[in-house]
This record gives C-alpha cells, structure tokens and sequence, in this order.
C-alpha cells in the first residue's frame, strides 16, 4: 500500500509538471504577445515591462515543471511554489473576468487550447489539489541533487522563452502605443518568410494611399467592419480599400457569405507577421500613405466621407 501511494504521488508530480511545461510552452509559441497583452489590460504593468513579465512568468512554469518531473524536494521548496504560482495565476484571472468578463480566451494555454478565465481557475484549483495529495502522500526521494546543477538548470529554463521569443519593443511602442507617423513593416507582406503563411498581395500597398483593414475570418467586430466597408466601397468604388485576413481559408466562404464584402481585395497573412502587424485587437484599421501609418481607426469610426477628404486633401480627423 505504501509502494502504491508513492508511485501514485510521483505520477500525479510528473503530470503536473508537464501540465505546467505545456502551458509555458503555449503561451510561448507561436506568439507571446496575446499573453503580454493581458498584463496592460488589466493594470498590472504597462507596454514596456509585460513582455518581461510574461517571459518571467513562463520561464518559472518551465522550471517547477521541470522540478515537478524530477520529484525534487518536493515538500520543502517544490510544492509550496508550485501552489503559490497557482494561486497567483487564480488571482490573476478573478482580475481579468472583474474588468472583462468571463468572456474569450485566457491564454493560458496560448491559441492551442482556448478555455474562458473560469475554466482556467477550475483547472488551477484541481491542479493545487493534486498538489496537496503529492504533498501528504509522497515521502521524498534518498537521491541527492548537485545544487550547481540545479541552478544552472534554474537559470537556463527561465532564460528561455527570452531566447526562443525575444522581447520586441519596437513592435510594443509601434502598435500598442496608439503611435503613429511611422513607416509600418510591409516587407512582412510584400518579402514573407514563409510564403505557405503570408499571400502577397496583388495591389503596391507600399505606393500611394490605402485604407487597410486587418481582419480574423471569425471575429464578429471584423465581420461589423467588413459590412461597413461594403457599403463603402459600393458608394465609392475608387476608395483604395485592402483586407489582410486571418484564419482559416475554410471559413473565408463564410465570412463572404455574411459579410458580402467580395467587392473588397484582400490577402491572406497568418501567423506571427500578422500579430506583428496588427496585434490581437481585431479589426485593426491603418490609413497608409506611401507606406507611412498616418492614422488608426475604431471600426465604429469609419467614416466614408472621412476617407474621401484624406484621400483628397490628405488632412485626417
């Protein structure tokens, strides 16, 4: 009975370790900033200091996870912390559904597994259970861990998601300032990395002025936007209007269908180069001269008439 226990305790640690490793690891790839974002949002730092929140964090999940698997002094050091994160991370999303809702994804588990704050917590709550049982029933390993090893294992597990993802602040004060008067990366578009991603687009966005409108094939604010456009576009066909989608192409005949903005070109662009581009905040708007984003715009703003002065005279309002 003895021998069971201990051997269900090490099972449940090593769970919990790859639970946390797997968590890090998604919020880490294929793109941090969604998990940065949450930082400002709900007040706890601001544009500058969440990207190194956000790599501290997943660094220290990767390092209890990795703890977590090798049983290491568990009762002592490992649990307690172990259950300190969790409860940070439960108070942390209380926040989030205070001032947001219990409403879209947490990104606790990045895009690769959406769960709403409250399933989050409940996940969290079950986790410092299994926590609680390794507790009482594991009675610790005879094997002796080298301390400088440990630390150098510390140390480089945190070191991590700073070198597979490293902080970008030109991307945090471009976009997420609100900055403007600044030429925006179309080099992303027009000489992608991975052309399987990013669908050239087949107007010069780099030339002359355009009105572009970054879009998710299943947001429905993008979806208010694009039917907006349509009329736009229909009173106006001269207006330079350019759609940059994201998603599926499976869901492109339905956003088509509901939106009926066929009369709109567009392009496809996945993936990081996206994010970079328009961040999370979707439908992102730029009035673009000559590759200069001159404005950003709120779909409620858009204004045809607003459009045609800045195209004529160039002054925006």
């Amino acid at each position: 009975m003895q021998l069971l226990k201990k051997i269900i305790a090490i099972l449940i640690s090593i769970c919990l370790g790859l639970v946390f490793i797997y968590s890090g690891y998604t919020k880490l790839l294929p793109v941090i900033e969604t998990f940065e974002f949450t930082f400002v949002d709900i007040g706890i730092a601001d544009w500058y200091a969440a990207p190194i929140i956000a790599r501290l964090l997943i660094g220290l999940e990767f390092f209890l996870g990795t703890l977590l698997i090798m049983n290491y002094n568990l009762k002592k050091f490992t649990l307690p912390y172990t259950i300190g994160l969790l409860l940070f991370f439960i108070l942390y999303l209380s926040i989030q559904i205070s001032i947001s809702g219990n409403t879209g994804n947490c990104g606790c588990f990045g895009e690769h597994l959406k769960m709403t704050p409250l399933q989050a917590i409940i996940k969290n709550v079950i986790m410092i259970a299994g926590a609680l049982v390794v507790f009482i029933l594991h009675e610790g390993w005879k094997i002796k861990f080298n301390k400088l090893l440990l630390s150098f294992v510390g140390v480089t597990v945190i070191l991590v998601p700073f070198i597979i993802n490293p902080v970008d602040y030109a991307y945090t004060s471009n976009n997420l300032e609100e900055k403007v008067n600044y030429p925006l990366e179309l080099n992303l578009l027009f000489e992608p990395e991975d052309t399987a991603k990013v669908e050239i687009p087949k107007i010069d966005l780099r030339k002359g002025k355009h009105v572009i409108a970054f879009m998710s094939l299943t947001c429905p604010h993008c979806r208010i936007a694009a039917k907006k456009f349509r009329i736009i576009k229909k009173n106006n066909p001269d207006l330079p209007i350019f759609f940059i989608l994201n998603g599926e192409k499976s869901n492109y005949k339905e956003f088509i269908d509901d939106t009926h903005s066929d009369n709109i070109p567009s392009s496809f662009c996945l993936g990081k180069a996206f994010i970079y581009l328009a961040g999370t905040n979707l439908p992102r708007i730029y009035y673009l001269d000559n590759g200069i984003l001159v404005k950003k715009v709120d779909y409620y703003e858009l204004n045809q008439y607003n459009i045609e002065e800045w195209i004529k005279t160039g002054k925006t309002q």
